[in-house]
């Protein structure tokens, strides 16, 4: 679906359209992006699924853990994590994986939250970390 494709934009929204649509259990499914303005924040960017939070800090909840840390971070129960946002309420477990550029920098996170405890492991993790890296050129871990 991405071969030939150069824009960020329609490469992020092609992902997180095609996640959301294979797993039934992703619930809200896109990126927050480094704001270039203000580079120690995320800004929301493509996404499917409700209304997302417009801007987290690095260090803020487990997007910014996970953007501030470029490791992904797997959350089984988002009550139990410290700092948690809820940007809705409905979200019961998370997963993000920073996006590299091929230089090794931060361009963002995708982050893909469920209504399930525990809906995501390992195993996502390094599903996701290969589409990114297919993606992107590179995914932290």
């Amino acid at each position: 679906m991405l071969e030939g494709e150069t824009s960020p934009t329609a490469r992020q929204a092609t992902v997180a359209a095609m996640l959301a649509a294979a797993f039934e259990r992703f619930f809200w499914t896109g990126f927050y992006l480094v704001d270039p303005e203000k580079p120690d924040e995320l800004v929301v960017g493509p996404y499917q699924g409700t209304l997302g939070c417009l801007r987290i800090a690095f260090g803020r909840g487990v997007c910014g853990t996970a953007a501030a840390e470029q490791r992904t971070v797997i959350v089984p129960d988002v009550e139990a994590f410290p700092g948690h946002i809820a940007c809705d309420a409905r979200s019961k477990s998370e997963i993000v994986v920073p996006a590299l550029d091929p230089e090794g920098r931060l361009i963002g996170v995708l982050d893909v939250d469920s209504t399930e405890l525990a809906a995501f492991d390992e195993a996502d993790a390094a599903g996701l970390e290969r589409i990114l890296a297919q993606t992107f050129g590179r995914y932290a871990r």
